[in-house]
């Protein structure tokens, strides 16, 4: 029980890292003010372009990669125990996730967790990570809407865990729940969405806001 502890609170605190705001702090801008006030880095890319936009997206998925490759392994060498590693690795992700997307340095309040959901992935799920990766990319350029793409992936994450993974019922409730909660993330995107007000990337005007 203690290394599952300590492996959801050292997950945690290493998701928790605000990144985007970070970076964002470091040229004098809140990005919690401007834009979308999302701290990910899609309104990073936005906001302070695209090398910007690509480091966080970047350093947000490693976020979840290393808690579940890293921080998993290194707290079960520490503290030794009966804990299965892929228990130990499927709540890494979950509280890297969770960091991310409430993180404790900003009252709580942080990104989407697509990106750090997609580097938790790479370690747990690699060839579902695939299937919706593709699906992200045909609807992003089709739409130029990251929320559209970004909820049609999620959607259909649980069933390509459940395809590629000989039909693994804890792998599929996992994502499952990933899936879920970055749908509930992205419940403003989906309002204005509706209300025809969501903003798209645009590739040719440089500067565009949206």
């Amino acid at each position: 029980m203690l290394a599952y502890i300590a492996t959801a609170v050292a997950a945690y605190l290493l998701g928790s890292i605000p990144t985007g705001f970070l970076v964002a702090k470091a040229r004098g801008i809140d990005i919690r003010t401007v834009g979308s006030g999302n701290i990910g880095a899609t309104n990073t890319f936005r906001i302070l372009g695209r090398t910007a936009g690509v480091f966080v997206l970047l350093a947000d998925a490693l976020k979840g990669w290393l808690a579940v490759v890293v921080v998993s392994r290194a707290v079960l060498h520490f503290l030794p125990d009966s804990a299965a590693i892929g228990h130990l690795q499927i709540a890494a992700g979950l509280s890297a996730i969770l960091g991310h997307n409430f993180t404790v340095w900003l009252y709580f309040k942080g990104g989407k967790g697509i990106a750090t959901s997609a580097g938790v992935l790479i370690a747990l799920v690699p060839w579902a990570l695939l299937i919706i990766l593709g699906i992200w990319i045909i609807l992003f350029l089709l739409t130029r809407y990251v929320s559209v793409a970004s909820i049609s992936a999620a959607f259909t994450l649980p069933f390509a865990t459940w395809l590629t993974t000989q039909r693994d019922i804890g792998l599929t409730a996992v994502t499952g729940a990933m899936a879920a909660l970055a749908i509930y993330k992205h419940r403003r995107n989906i309002q204005r969405l509706i209300e025809g007000t969501e903003g798209r990337i645009e590739f040719k005007k440089k500067g565009a806001t949206t």
